[in-house]
């Protein structure tokens, strides 16, 4: 899917990392942790003969959005698809430690943001990527115990998929385009485990359908939507720092009954349109033909949280 605007806003889905970073954060603010000159790289994709990168797929450090600090990690799509493993893992969580160890001191940042664009855990480090994801999680929940909230950003060509899924799950916000896409488990996965005919990986509608933006947050699986220019995804990051809720044992017990709920009204459903219908959405079949505006307009009459510029 081509953002509508392409023409007129630079496009997430089509930016790289680190102009993402830039495109988000005040002009010149970004201070990067373990950049490529520090040459900090897997040790481990040599064995497979492949090219490492001197990031190892990960952009981290600090900057400011409308001058308030803020910690920040863009994760590269184009490279290894994204994925967790030894290093990127590590810059990750201790991007996160650091920010819940300063937490409430004079360097304490007002928010994270979490660029994800990843499809899960690299296969040639798997051990190590399962663990990252794993710490992660963990590092995200100490971040947000400190009343620090984890924004994530999705709207990449990797999406957020398998532990990428799971990690945004954790986080305080989720911001999705409509090229934005999570799951736990991809549709190539899907279709080699369970065939063709349970899920058609080739079938791009259907799998926008179920994993996509529009869908996602229509069931409650992302908070706000965005068109797909960094200006809106900037916006929107600004406004949901100031929006979510702190981590509580009422927040948690707020998400298990909303996603208690969700399953009861929906878990027989086949596919997303069903929902879709069963919600009593206006013309169910034609959501992903809705332009843009009128999607958008469909989610203010729906009630459900949107960032239009």
């Amino acid at each position: 899917m081509i953002p509508e605007n392409v023409m007129n806003e630079p496009s997430w889905y089509e930016l790289s990392a680190r102009a993402r970073i830039n495109g988000l954060l005040d002009a010149g603010s970004f201070n990067e942790i373990l950049g490529p000159q520090d040459r900090v790289m897997s040790p481990h994709l040599a064995f497979f003969d492949l090219p490492p990168a001197f990031d190892d797929g990960i952009i981290i450090g600090r900057g400011m959005i409308d001058g308030r600090p803020v910690a920040v990690a863009a994760q590269e799509g184009q490279f290894m698809g994204g994925t967790f493993a030894e290093v990127s893992g590590a810059k990750l969580v201790g991007l996160l430690r650091a920010v819940a160890k300063s937490a409430g001191t004079p360097q304490a940042v007002s928010s994270v943001f979490l660029l994800l664009d990843t499809g899960g855990v690299r296969l040639q480090e798997a051990n190590a990527g399962e663990m990252a994801v794993s710490e992660t999680i963990r590092a995200i929940l100490d971040v947000r115990h400190k009343g620090v909230p984890v924004i994530a950003l999705i709207g990449g060509r990797a999406g957020a998929f398998g532990g990428g899924g799971l990690v945004t799950a954790c986080c305080s916000h989720i911001v999705i385009s409509e090229q934005g896409r999570i799951s736990v488990s991809g549709p190539e996965v899907i279709e080699t485990n369970k065939g063709v005919e349970e899920f058609d990986s080739k079938n791009r509608a259907l799998v926008w359908r179920v994993t996509g933006g529009r869908s996602r947050v229509l069931l409650g699986g992302a908070d706000s939507y965005v068109k797909g220019d960094i200006t809106s995804f900037r916006k929107a990051a600004a406004h949901a720092r100031n929006s979510v809720p702190m981590l509580s044992l009422e927040t948690l017990e707020h998400e298990q009954e909303r996603l208690e709920q969700r399953l009861s009204a929906f878990g027989d459903c086949r596919d997303t349109p069903e929902i879709w219908t069963r919600r009593g959405l206006p013309n169910p079949a034609g959501i992903a033909d809705l332009t843009e505006d009128d999607f958008i307009h469909l989610l203010a009459k729906e009630g459900v949280r949107h960032d239009a510029r």
